[in-house]
């Protein structure tokens, strides 16, 4: 050390006396020079931060903030609690107009102790009488878990705001909009928590359209949707980066959610085949972060993509032994990459490889793994085996039919008509495979689909041979016609006259309904359905619900729906799986969704001149 601890005493006097006169620049000065001799001195690090948020440098201050992320652990939480003992400590000993301001302060404070820390705040007490602090107290409803009282309290918060702004003749109803931007976020992001993806995505592109003003509301929108779209919709997910990377975006948020979008850039790099781009971020994201598991994952997942399992378990196992703490769940993405490594070796055994045991055994596999292009060259190898040793055998076509419906069950249509033909020409009788082929030729060649329509049998040969009698009296009969019974003996109805006289029953008048009009004549055709009547024009077009209870009471409709196009999956399943081409790794990696209206609380900013409903950003 160049001064000693004489000298390193001297200057922390100066940076004491420069600080009690206000002398900022001063005290910077020889804060420099104490970090130059320790430049991880936490205190010192601490009081260049204050110096430089003091003289309005707050880039220079997030900087530092980030530059020394391992020293700085507890600033943040630090921060949060100072900045709640000194808003108590003003709102206990002022009164003056800006009141509600401090109120909402501290329930922004609150709100990101809850979401960011997990701390259970004690109960302040504080008013909801603005649309400030009710959406800050939904925040806090949200930090603790509690979502569906979350969502009604933002509602509020909505219904406050309008009738806020209202009040103010020089609001537009787009300006409006774009002051609920922020609550509509946070609600779509609740939606999404719960599963309500649709409503949520949305919402999210109501906000997005609107265009606000706030870069930190529209990345974290950006960001959350991106989540969303998974490894479907890319393209729509990179037009969302560029508000991601929007100047002023780091200032606005907090570091778990840079750091959620800087995750989800990497996913998308792997997702959108940029593996170099993938690797150069998750490198740097593992850099930054060197104990957290996701960089390394991401990884991962990225090599599984180039089936380079060895390597990705290697990487895994030399995380595991120095992260001990993280290992529980890196040694199950390491089973699940043992599992992936036990099908290639099943599929190296040439004896028992075509069997249909080991068929079976590998394409249930590969399905659980949602690797269907794996499970579909299981097939396709075993077919072209037997193909070639024992054509048309009963185990070939067996394994024929069952690629065919698995490719059908998982939306492949165009790669079942091979497999669908060559059954059909083996049995031209087979109605149910000829719709099948039919059902696939239409998404590919609609010509073709017509001219294999008039193989299919007519209405008239095709006879069910239904038993009414039989059918109604069965146990699933919900209704059943009752034959009137011969009666004799003292049962028997009684003539007129002979014995009991019958009562005549008054007739009852009929209600009229409530908009009958005596002056209007009825319609003449009123007897007959709808269907039949003269004015009838069909159905509007819409949604087609599906048809429950239709036909000969009785009678199923397992035989139609197989034959139903619209029944069968249009598109296979997209959740992940390491070393997928078109699925998500969140198996891996899950994906990461991030708390949307900047860090998750709003807060009033004290003016210098009283103002209607002014916010900030925490």
């Amino acid at each position: 050390m160049a001064g000693g601890a004489g000298s390193l005493a001297s200057l922390w006097t100066e940076v004491n006396r420069c600080g009690q006169n206000g002398d900022f620049g001063r005290a910077l000065k020889a804060v420099n020079k104490i970090l130059h001799e320790n430049k991880d001195d936490v205190t010192a690090l601490h009081c260049k931060i204050v110096c430089l948020i003091q003289n309005g440098g707050f880039k220079e201050a997030l900087n530092v903030i980030n530059t020394h992320t391992k020293s700085l652990t507890s600033l943040y939480s630090m921060f949060l609690l100072s900045c709640e003992a000194v808003y108590k400590d003003l709102i206990r000993n002022s009164q003056d107009e800006y009141e509600e301001e401090r109120k909402t302060n501290l329930a922004a404070v609150l709100a990101a102790r809850s979401t960011w820390e997990n701390a259970t705040a004690e109960d302040m007490g504080l008013p909801e009488s603005t649309y400030e602090l009710c959406y800050n107290a939904a925040c806090s409803l949200i930090g603790r878990g509690q979502l569906s009282q979350a969502l009604k309290k933002l509602q509020e918060a909505e219904e406050l705001c309008r009738m806020s702004l209202a009040e103010d003749s020089d609001m537009t109803e787009e300006d409006i909009n774009a002051e609920l931007a922020v609550i509509h976020s946070q609600m779509a992001y609740i939606m999404q928590l719960q599963g309500r993806t649709e409503d949520a995505l949305q919402l999210y592109n109501q906000v997005i359209k609107l265009k606000p003003s706030d870069v930190g509301l529209l990345a974290v929108t950006a960001n959350n949707i991106i989540t969303i779209n998974k490894d479907q919709n890319v393209f729509d997910s990179k037009k969302k980066v560029k508000l991601m990377n929007a100047e002023g975006v780091e200032y606005k948020l907090a570091k778990k959610q840079l750091q959620a979008i800087e995750f989800n850039k990497a996913l998308l790099a792997m997702y959108t085949n940029q593996a170099d781009q993938c690797r150069k971020l998750s490198s740097t994201l593992q850099s930054q972060n060197p104990g957290h598991p996701r960089p390394v994952l991401i990884q991962v997942a990225q090599l599984c993509r180039e089936k380079q399992h060895s390597k990705a378990i290697e990487l895994l196992q030399r995380f595991s032994e120095e992260h001990p703490e993280s290992a529980s769940g890196i040694k199950l993405t390491m089973a699940q990459l043992y599992l992936i490594q036990a099908g290639d070796i099943l599929r190296s055994i040439e004896d028992y490889k075509h069997k249909q045991g080991m068929v079976s055994a590998l394409v249930t596999m590969y399905t659980h793994e949602e690797d269907l292009d794996s499970a579909i060259d299981v097939f396709s190898q075993a077919i072209q085996y037997y193909q070639s040793e024992q054509p048309g055998s009963p185990t070939h076509l067996s394994l024929v039919r069952e690629a065919a419906d698995f490719k059908l069950r998982y939306g492949r249509k165009k790669e079942a008509i091979s497999d669908l033909e060559q059954l059909w020409k083996q049995n031209t009788k087979d109605v149910h495979t000829l719709a099948q082929l039919i059902s696939a030729y239409s998404l590919v060649d609609q010509d073709k689909a017509k001219a294999l329509s008039k193989h299919l049998p007519s209405p008239d040969t095709m006879s069910f041979n239904i038993d009414v009698d039989e059918l109604e009296n069965s146990h699933g009969a919900t209704y059943v016609r009752k034959k009137a019974a011969k009666v004799t003996g003292e049962n028997a109805p009684k003539e007129q006259g002979q014995g009991e006289i019958k009562k005549k029953k008054k007739k009852k008048k009929g209600k009229l309904p409530k908009n009958y009009d005596p002056k209007s004549t009825p319609d003449p055709e009123r007897w007959l359905p709808m269907r039949e009547r003269s004015y009838y024009r069909g159905r509007k077009k819409g949604k087609k619900k599906e048809q429950v209870g239709r036909g000969t009471q009785g009678a199923t409709s397992g035989a139609t729906a197989e034959l139903d196009a619209s029944k069968t999956a249009s598109s296979p399943p997209t959740s992940p799986r390491p070393g997928s081409g078109t699925g998500s790794a969140s198996n891996v990696v899950p994906p990461r969704q991030q708390k949307p209206a900047a860090s998750g609380a709003t807060r009033k900013k004290a003016p210098q001149k009283k103002k209607k409903g002014g916010k900030g950003g925490w």
